[in-house]
């Protein structure tokens, strides 16, 4: 998933695309905020990453599955999910339409 939201990132930034990663750790490793930007910045992930190791984030939306994908318009409501892998096009479409709207 990580190449499909760095090229959306690079692709729709500027048309208003706001990406932001959410890391809820799975091994206690990637709780050191410096393991989280070393692997960022070898991921060449130029959007925000925002770190839940509480599982803040992860939880109040109900998340269950890794990785899930949220599209949330520009007045903050939720208006997408795809939980896995696949479905780019489908998705790109989704972003599209949404930065479209007035």
């Amino acid at each position: 998933m990580i190449p499909s939201l760095k090229e959306w990132d690079e692709k729709y930034h500027s048309q208003g695309l706001v990406i932001i990663g959410n890391h809820y750790p799975e091994f206690s490793f990637e709780e050191d905020l410096p393991n989280l930007q070393a692997a960022v910045a070898e991921n060449g992930i130029k959007y925000a990453v925002a770190q839940d190791n509480n599982g803040a984030t992860w939880k109040a939306y109900k998340n269950r599955y890794w990785p899930t994908l949220y599209l949330i318009d520009k007045n903050g409501h939720l208006r997408y999910i795809h939980i896995g892998e696949g479905n780019y096009s489908e998705t790109e479409d989704a972003i599209q339409s949404l930065l479209a709207e007035q």
